[in-house]
């Protein structure tokens, strides 16, 4: 399979190669190297946001997830993806609307200029690099394991992760976003026909689906209803990570930018309909993946597992495709979202457009950096290290809606709320006060704090328009 894997691997960095010399800006610019030269149609626009939703987290957790806690996760993801389309179509031509006017160069500086004060800027930057940096360290962690267990006597583990980490820095530093999102759009159809050819071959294991739904009830009704063999689907469960989920679209800047630059109103729904459709069709294969998982291996461990469904269990061709789909992903989303917070430091910036694009670049390597560091040190659960990143972002929110959503200068009220709001959150996750506040998992009352406070900030503003119609 090594030689496989060789080749293919060759055909994926030349691609990478020919694209980036595609897209390559002479003149690095805020709005050509940072933003992609906006104007950007619906099908790279499509692929390009889906790419940076669903990565490694989605080939190996996804599967595991299902394996592990059954299939009560699929409905309320439907319904929360499309919660979170049309959330997408309906805020994001407000978005659109206030980053054209306020010259969008980032959703911090957005922040800033919307509340009138940095204070907002600089806990949307925060928040952004404290949950995003662990999210692309497992991403690496997890694939360069994988990799390691694939090939057990080439390099370490840490040499993986430093040759990944190595493309995505060069690539980022070198092509800028635009070549960044259409090597998300490549990313994205090898993930879907791989993670498919994969997933069809488990069902074929069993004849049809119906044989392996009660071939998987046999051996544990529980995965087959909610809240599964380990109780973990609540309804608190649900409603914490539909709201993160819901959020995504303005919480994360490497999805909020790409928001910001579609070409039209017309190919902003496209996509954010079509996101909606690949959504599904890319997390139902992995539900597949996880009930052959919960038949044939169901004592075994997360990397086991995986080993088998996507390599060992697959044809040799397939096993090689597999792998490079996963070191795609892995880059494809790990690269957005360095860049993202690259570009998120630049919004907060003043220097002129050659000064700042600098920093922005160093800036760049030192969040790779920081990010090779932290896969090396990271071993926690892919979906849940996902959830809690989702959720993490989530926090703020409620400050970026009220942001997009006022036509008045907001006061502070959300900007501070929000900071304890994320303190208290990670102090709860590090186990330094406790997860549940009462009767409720501690997001979920750090949301009900964050409802009430947009509540209160919605009376002030419209008590100041009242005040000043009057005047």
């Amino acid at each position: 399979m090594l030689t496989k894997f060789l080749i293919a691997g060759a055909i994926y960095l030349g691609i990478l190669v020919f694209l980036v010399r595609r897209t390559r800006v002479k003149e690095k610019t805020t709005s050509s190297y940072l933003l992609g030269g906006g104007n950007i149609g619906f099908v790279i626009g499509l692929f390009t946001t889906a790419a940076t939703l669903f990565s490694a987290f989605t080939v190996i957790g996804m599967p595991d997830f299902f394996r592990t806690h059954g299939i009560g996760a699929w409905i309320f993801l439907a319904v929360s993806d499309t919660m979170m389309v049309y959330a997408l179509i309906r805020v994001g031509e407000m978005l659109r609307r206030k980053a054209r006017k306020l010259d969008f160069k980032g959703m911090s500086g957005l922040m800033v200029n919307t509340y009138g004060a940095k204070l907002a800027g600089y806990v949307a930057f925060g928040g952004a690099v404290i949950f995003l940096i662990p999210y692309i360290a497992v991403q690496i962690s997890g694939i360069s394991i994988f990799l390691n267990a694939a090939f057990p006597n080439a390099i370490p583990v840490w040499a993986w992760s430093l040759i990944i980490v190595g493309i995505m820095i060069l690539y980022s530093e070198t092509g800028g976003l635009r070549a960044i999102m259409y090597n998300d759009t490549l990313q994205g159809i090898l993930l879907f026909i791989t993670i498919w050819i994969i997933g069809w071959n488990c069902v074929s294991h069993f004849g049809n689906m119906t044989s392996m739904f009660d071939k998987v009830e046999s051996i544990s009704n529980e995965l087959l209803s909610v809240p599964g063999p380990k109780g973990l689907f609540t309804t608190q469960f649900l409603i914490i990570s539909a709201i993160a989920i819901i959020s995504l679209p303005f919480t994360q800047p490497q999805i909020s930018t790409r928001v910001v630059i579609m070409k039209s109103s017309s190919a902003l729904r496209k996509m954010a309909i079509g996101l909606g459709i690949v959504a599904i069709l890319i997390i139902l294969p992995t539900l597949f993946m996880g009930m052959y998982g919960a038949v044939l291996y169901p004592e075994a461990s997360t990397q086991e597992f995986i080993g088998h469904v996507l390599l060992y269990d697959q044809a040799e061709g397939i096993a090689a495709l597999g792998l490079i789909g996963l070191i795609a992903a892995a880059i494809s989303t790990s690269d957005s979202q360095i860049f993202a917070l690259g570009s998120e430091l630049r919004s907060l910036l003043t220097l002129g457009d050659k000064k700042a694009i600098l920093i922005t670049r160093v800036f760049i390597f030192f969040f790779g950096i920081l990010a090779l560091i932290f896969s090396i040190l990271s071993t926690e659960h892919l979906v849940l290290l996902a959830r809690t990143s989702f959720t993490g972002t989530a926090m703020m929110g409620p400050m970026i809606l009220v942001g997009i959503l006022s036509s008045r200068k907001p006061s502070l009220l959300m900007p501070i709320v929000t900071v304890m709001a994320l303190i208290t959150f990670i102090l709860a996750k590090i186990g330094i006060i406790p997860s549940k506040i009462g009767v409720l998992e501690v997001e979920l009352f750090l949301f009900s704090i964050l409802a009430i406070a947009c509540v209160l900030e919605g009376f002030l503003l419209g008590k100041a328009k009242g005040t000043t119609s009057k005047n």
